[in-house]
């Protein structure tokens, strides 16, 4: 991939990342609210050695730092613990002293750290300095030689630094936690962008379509969300200077000169599954084939779910399947729309859609329909639920297949270009619909 790839990934995934990033500000900052703050007092010793006869400076030193992890383990002991709470006014027993003295040390250095932290903060400065006078006086205690002239201890400890209470909180600390769940937020967002690009096996764009279907893309139908809101009209209806329209002009004139030598008189108007605009596209189509001066008939091939009556203001109650069975004849069923395009409906559900779309009193309608009309536009079922729009594209002279951007995904593709193909029907090509009006689409 080179770097504008990774930049379309990003601005693909950006909400993805936007998102997580919010959640986890959110799920910080409530953790810092229902945390119960907690207050340090700090205070540091320094180990000194006493003047033992015939050691060195340097047995000193390493003796003082080898008495860091003894005096450690001194300060969070329980017999210090039992000397604070005997001397100071806490009221807190020995194992809860225990639990708020927190010790770092260094063995670079003869420092000891302590941390004394509590909740309430008048209680962890009390602790402190009880532990300033404690802490040396066991230690003197404990390093005082049993035998010898000498009463020098091996080591005391003096106070460095005494203790001092801090202004805010240790616990929580709401900046931190926030600076910490933007990081967090962002590598995790990061994390799940990549996780749902990889994933998403959806057809972004019309070279990956072209790929995917080893067809050609005739033209990109931009979204025209007016349309539907437009009075006296349906969806496939958009303003003569909209990008949509301008797009259907386009597909319009690739039709036409798709194949000199084999002229397309009956057109299949075909998707991989439902919710592709194939409807909308079938119509919009229609019209601008009738507005060029051309007799249009355009057929609701969709048994099971027709929409073009409803789209068009006509009635569906008869028409194809009405004309199939024999019920009634082709002109009786016909409704005009508007000049030089008309609409044969769906008419009443059968129940053997296929079987009848297949029939041989299909084959003769077709034919009878070449011969009275400029072009036939077959709203076709879509090819990967049913069989219904395989038998409808095996029986035109050609068929378009209608790809919804950022929605059909590629296995559909190559499934409804595979079962066009299993019938020997002539692919003119695919549409792309639904793409967004600010990404860029040309076709090829």
């Amino acid at each position: 991939m080179e770097l504008r790839d990774y930049l379309r990934v990003a601005r693909r995934q950006w909400w993805v990342v936007a998102l997580t990033v919010v959640a986890a500000m959110g799920v910080a900052t409530a953790y810092s609210k229902s945390t119960t703050p907690l207050y340090a007092s700090t205070v540091q010793f320094f180990i000194a050695t006493g003047n033992v006869e015939g050691s060195s400076a340097l047995e000193g030193s390493m003796f003082a730092t080898n008495r860091l992890k003894t005096y450690e383990a001194v300060l969070t002991g329980e017999r210090l613990a039992k000397l604070i709470a005997v001397n100071d006014d806490t009221d807190l027993t020995p194992a809860e002293i225990q639990e708020r003295i927190k010790v770092v040390t260094d063995s670079a250095t003869v420092l000891i750290d302590v941390t004394v932290e509590d909740v309430v903060p008048e209680r962890a400065q009390l602790i402190a300095e009880e532990l300033t006078v404690q802490f040396p006086a066991l230690v003197k205690k404990l390093e005082m030689p049993d035998t010898g002239a000498t009463k020098t201890p091996a080591a005391m400890i003096e106070i460095m630094v005494p203790p001092k209470l801090g202004d805010n909180p240790v616990v929580p600390r709401p900046m931190h936690n926030l600076a910490l769940s933007v990081a967090m937020g962002l590598l995790l967002g990061t994390a799940l962008g990549v996780v749902r690009e990889i994933a998403d096996t959806s057809v972004r764009t019309p070279a990956k379509l072209r790929q995917v279907a080893a067809a050609p893309v005739l033209a990109c139908i931009p979204v025209d969300r007016k349309a539907a809101r437009r009075r006296g009209g349906g969806p496939f209806l958009s303003d003569r200077d909209s990008k949509r329209a301008e797009a259907l002009r386009q597909l319009r004139t690739n039709v036409q000169y798709a194949n000199p030598d084999r002229p397309v008189k009956t057109l299949a108007v075909t998707s991989a599954v439902h919710g592709e605009g194939r409807s909308a596209t079938a119509c919009g189509l229609a019209i601008l084939f009738a507005e060029a001066g051309q007799q249009v008939l355009i057929v609701d091939a969709e048994l099971r779910r027709p929409r073009l009556a409803a789209f068009l203001g006509r009635e569906g109650s008869a028409g194809l399947t009405t004309v199939l069975v024999g019920a009634a004849s082709l002109d009786q069923v016909l409704q005009p729309w508007g000049a030089g395009l008309w609409l044969l409906s769906s008419g009443h559900p059968p129940p053997n859609p296929s079987e009848l779309l297949g029939s041989q009193r299909m084959g003769d309608l077709l034919d009878e329909l070449r011969a009275r009309f400029d072009l036939v536009i077959l709203d076709s079922p879509p090819l990967l639920p049913v069989a219904d729009g395989a038998v409808v594209a095996a029986r035109v002279d050609g068929a378009l297949l209608l790809v919804r951007s950022r929605k059909t995904t590629s296995a559909q593709v190559t499934g409804a270009v595979r079962a066009l193909k299993q019938v020997d029907a002539r692919l003119l090509g695919c549409v792309f619909t639904m793409v967004k009006s600010r990404q860029a689409c040309y076709a090829a």
